[in-house]
């Protein structure tokens, strides 16, 4: 969509002076200069956003560099005015404003997230931000009811061409899941995950930033659009992440903004959240000129797909001293089970860690080991994994296990349980410890000796030897499991 052509003017002026060219979107133009970039809004008016009015652009200006700058505040540089001096427009200066600009570094291309290969280093410092971005996210009051987003897509979708029995099949399916839903939605929102948060929240909007992932460009013109549920904000993400790079990718994000948080409930409305995110992109690439019609097809499939009732979950539990590749395994595991994207993955470490407060590449002193502290980690994985199970999300549980009365208790939680025991060599345990770094168990090579002296009971689960590859591993392990869908 053009530049209007009562902004021609302002927009040709800011060509010049910025140089680099221009992208445009159908709501703004940002202008690219060497260092900096220019973004004006476009008076436009298209049903759901009025940018007509010029105290309406300036508010609005303003209120984007407000809700972004605190995220972000070496991209988010201030707001400038357009005014007319002597030779014509000018950036800044005193007088009437002409029109508004948002000031903003100019960063390179490959920056964006959505613009280049995703470095699986870079997958928790993802997470990290957007634990970040919620934790700072303003409470809004509210029953978290989503119809109207519910109603709202479904009539775009329509508008946009999508197909009609496709269209109106993923919103009856999608409203009577909402309608199943509702009170726990209300239920969320009274407990405080209805907030203020960024509302478009997409691989196109987190950039690298001194090489860390950082949110910008949040939802500025509707906070209704964006006063949601923290999971569904997080969902759009996962979405993106799932179809543009695969299930291993979006579940240790998941993964991870779990651990960090606890909040192991939303998994209950992520079947409805993931397929919102994914319709929603299918109308945009619908309406979108050029459009593909393939990616509008992709994407609707795969708003559908999350919808389809899922088979029973699976409780996988994968136990075994120090070393023996718990984690590393259950990361190979989680993504496969149950749909996309996957298994939550729960660790006792990671309980641990966030019960003291702490990120979990912190180190603990050995206080924080006692046995009722031990007790009560355990206890929350349990009550965890009873909630995902419940939510009918698959669960991967990480732990040591050493106790039989422990290991009977996680089996007890399902009837559709498989326990697998890893094993390996002292001697090859002692060395993955010694040289093990960034990880949140806090076992050394003294510890390890210490449990490994144990007496730990009879081994009833499968036992598994971590001594090989750990893709080997994992793959013998999945082979055991029921299948999964794609």
């Amino acid at each position: 969509m053009a530049v209007p052509a009562g902004q021609q003017e302002a927009a040709a002026f800011l060509a010049r002076l910025t140089g680099g060219g221009v992208i445009e979107t159908h709501i703004s133009a940002v202008f690219l200069g060497e260092r900096e970039a220019l973004k004006l809004k476009k008076a436009v008016d298209l049903g759901f956003l009025d940018f007509t009015r010029l105290d309406e652009r300036e508010r609005l200006v303003k209120f984007e560099y407000a809700l972004n700058a605190p995220h972000a505040p070496s991209l988010y540089l201030g707001c400038e005015k357009l005014t007319r001096g002597p030779e014509g427009l000018r950036l800044g200066g005193e007088g009437e404003a002409v029109d508004w600009v948002l000031r903003m570094r100019r960063l390179p291309a490959d920056a964006f997230l959505s613009a280049r290969d995703l470095d699986p280093a870079l997958l928790d410092p993802l997470a990290d931000a957007v634990v970040a971005l919620h934790a700072a996210a303003p409470w809004r009051a509210g029953d978290g009811d989503m119809t109207a987003i519910l109603t709202g897509n479904r009539d775009a979708g329509l508008a946009a061409g999508l197909p009609r029995a496709e269209v109106l099949r993923w919103a009856e399916s999608a409203l009577a899941l909402h309608g199943r839903l509702k009170p726990w939605l209300a239920e969320r929102a009274r407990d405080g995950f209805l907030r203020r948060c960024h509302g478009d929240l997409h691989l196109g909007n987190l950039c690298l930033i001194d090489g860390r992932p950082t949110p910008f460009d949040a939802l500025e013109f509707d906070e209704a659009l964006a006063t949601i549920d923290t999971g569904y904000d997080l969902a759009f993400l996962l979405m993106d992440l799932a179809l543009r790079h695969g299930r291993g990718p979006a579940n240790r994000v998941l993964n991870r903004y779990l651990a960090r948080t606890g909040d192991v409930a939303l998994l209950r409305g992520l079947p409805l959240w993931l397929s919102t995110r994914a319709f929603i992109r299918a109308h945009v690439v619908a309406r979108a000129e050029a459009a593909s019609s393939d990616e509008a097809a992709r994407l609707l499939a795969a708003a559908l797909s999350w919808l389809e009732p899922a088979p029973p979950p699976v409780l996988v539990a994968i136990g075994g001293l120090p070393g023996t590749g718990k984690t590393t395994i259950g990361r190979l595991v989680a993504p496969e089970l149950g749909p996309s994207p996957g298994a939550v993955q729960l660790r006792s470490d990671e309980i641990r860690k966030r019960r003291h407060g702490v990120l979990p590449e912190m180190r603990l002193p050995k206080e924080a080991y006692g046995s009722e502290t031990s007790k009560g980690v355990f206890d929350e994985l349990r009550e965890l994994a009873r909630v995902a199970l419940n939510a009918g999300c698959p669960v991967v549980a990480d732990g040591a296990y050493l106790d039989p009365a422990e290991r009977d208790a996680i089996a007890a939680l399902s009837t559709n349980f498989f326990g697998f025991w890893l094993e390996a060599p002292l001697d090859i345990l002692r060395d993955r410890v010694a040289s093990r770094q960034g990880d949140a168990s806090d076992a050394d090579v003294h510890v390890l000796d210490v449990l490994a002296a144990r007496d730990i009971g009879r081994i009833e689960w499968k036992r598994v030897n971590a001594a090989v590859d750990t893709a080997l591993s994992s793959r013998k392990m999945l082979d055991s499991l029921p299948s999964t869908p794609p």
